[in-house]
């Protein structure tokens, strides 16, 4: 599309992306600068439609941001009151007790919420403070300045034919061209991912680690309700097929958040995420708990967990990259939307000094320097082994040198020093031929769901017509490599069923079909497929789920 021709606008920063972190970093510029000329892209259909986390807020990021959130009406209204962790057996379950832990482990003082709720409220504080905010305008490209630079995004084109030409309703979009650019698309984002190859800000660092969350909201019976218990579990039914674990989070109105996590890491390309979702529901626990209930939402994301040692370089000439497009979150915590209000919070500052000393598209290292050094740092430094520990040693292991590393990590210091993560969660991937087949009942309807019906409670929508946002470097290789060497993974990590092997008439070899109408944006593809051949990109418009209350 190098012929094509666009408008461009001119503003001091541009920011891709209206979550938590990139929602900050407006707020705070426009806190420190009233003439600051901010601008914000979001590819969800409004803010806070692509937003899904395993929600329970620490307040720090909020509190530094704006102190009097609690008088501006944010929507953090459930405090966690309990806080409950379970090691599960296929019939039972063992309370581990809360006095062991490392006090950063305890959630006192922390808000059961909905991220898509603070994040529409946090974009209403953005504009009435100035900032532009621009929902289902897609971010396709990166434009690059003469000397390599990062000089704005392409946002906004609309209109391509399924094989990528113009169609008869074709618009550019526009570039939006910024001093500075942030980055802050979430895990995996694919303008993030670009600006990490380009510029090699990975070199150095661990590789980044990756979960999949998947999640449910319940309405369940009132008699069971417990407004602000949280509840952790791990163990069953993952066993030693995969690291990961649950939450289940009783929010306002007899609703409960049921979250499953599984690391990505895994080696039995057999191994169905999704599937051990629906199987944990079936625990007596947490069948007891949604039995007369109903389920009202579903949803997927993919989960960074590398953490402090697999953050890349955060900056590059004229672009920072903000929360979860470096991996921010605090993994033993399942929590990263305070770190990514602090590092916006941080972008911003390093931002409009920047500017006021007229600099501009040049690399933000008082950004960088601050996230490494402070609270950020500080947060994610202690808790740094805990999932490599986990992913070499195992669950028991890990538990107990991993607890016995945050200890130490909170008095300042750790016997193992800082461990390494080794292989990609690709590359972790082992051979069918090596691994058994993993047997999964079938779901009943009531407590367990297939797959397509539960994607249809993300309300998600793709225009059928766009070209398809999940690309194929090589068209043969998901036949070749992804199903007669690893079994065809794909069909079974895809938490929304993009992916099928579909029988050729006559016998040979399978078709493989890409469904992306139904994708939700969770990037699991492009993170464990064994041959890195999908490529997710962003699809035209505000298309892809939406999450009222996630």
């Amino acid at each position: 599309m190098t012929d094509t021709q666009r408008e461009t606008m001119e503003y001091d920063v541009v920011i891709v992306g209206a979550g938590p972190a990139g929602l900050s970093a407006a707020i705070r510029l426009k806190q420190l600068d009233a003439d600051c000329e901010v601008v914000v892209l979001e590819k969800g259909s409004e803010v806070g439609a692509h937003i899904l986390s395993g929600a329970v807020l620490d307040p720090s990021g909020l509190d530094a941001l704006i102190p009097d959130w609690k008088e501006k009406g944010a929507p953090l209204n459930t405090p966690v009151t309990k806080d409950n962790f379970y090691i599960l057996g296929e019939a039972g379950s063992i309370r581990v007790p809360n006095w062991p832990m490392p006090p950063l482990m305890n959630n006192h003082g922390n808000y059961i919420v909905s991220m898509g709720n603070v994040c529409r409220w946090m974009a209403e504080q953005a504009e009435a403070l100035g900032v532009e905010i621009f929902p289902g305008m897609a971010c396709s490209e990166i434009v690059y300045g003469d000397n390599g630079e990062v000089k704005g995004v392409v946002a906004g084109e609309f209109g391509l034919n399924p094989d990528g030409t113009k169609g008869d309703g074709y618009e550019p979009g526009m570039e939006l061209h910024g001093k500075y650019v942030f980055l802050s698309e979430g895990v995996r984002g694919s303008l993030s991912k670009e600006v990490i190859e380009k510029y090699d800000l990975s070199k150095g660092h661990e590789p980044q680690k990756f979960g999949l969350g998947m999640k449910e909201i319940w309405e369940i019976d009132p008699a069971k309700h417990r407004e602000g218990t949280v509840t952790h579990t791990m163990g069953w039914p993952l066993g030693s097929n995969a690291g990961g674990g649950s939450f289940i989070y009783h929010l306002e109105n007899n609703q409960v958040y049921v979250g499953f996590v599984v690391h990505l890491n895994y080696e039995n390309p057999h191994l169905y995420p999704y599937m051990e979702f629906q199987r944990f529901k079936h625990h007596p626990m947490v069948a007891d708990l949604l039995e007369g209930g109903k389920r009202v939402a579903y949803g997927a994301r993919a989960i960074s967990e590398g953490g402090y040692q697999s953050m890349p370089k955060m900056v590059a000439p004229g672009v920072a990259l903000l929360g979860c497009s470096v991996g921010m979150v605090n993994v033993p915590r399942i929590k990263g939307n305070h770190n990514a209000m602090l590092s916006g919070k941080a972008a911003a500052e390093a931002a409009y000094a920047a500017i006021q000393a007229g600099r501009a598209s040049d690399e933000l290292n008082d950004y960088e320097t601050g996230v490494r050094t402070g609270a950020i740092g500080e947060d994610l430094k202690k808790v740094r082994n805990v999932k490599p520990l986990w992913s070499k040693y195992g669950l028991t292991t890990s538990l107990v040198a991993g607890g016995f590393d945050m200890w130490t990590n909170t008095l300042g210091f750790s016997l193992f020093g800082t461990i390494g993560h080794g292989k990609t969660d690709a590359e972790a991937t082992g051979k069918a031929k090596d691994h058994k087949k993993i047997d999964y009942p079938k779901p009943d309807g009531k407590l367990s769901f297939d797959r397509l019906t539960n994607v249809s409670f993300a309300a998600t929508n793709h225009e059928e017509s766009q070209p398809a946002h999940l690309k194929l470097k090589d068209p043969a290789k998901p036949v070749e490599i992804g199903y007669k060497i690893y079994g065809g993974p794909s069909a079974r990590y895809c938490p929304a069923g993009v992916y099928e092997f579909v029988e050729a008439e006559g016998g040979g070899d399978p078709k493989f079909v890409i469904n992306f109408q139904n994708c939700v944006h969770c990037k699991t593809c492009d993170i464990k497929d064994p041959a890195q051949n999908i490529v997710w990109t962003t699809p035209q418009g505000g298309d892809g789920p939406n999450y009222p209350n996630m």
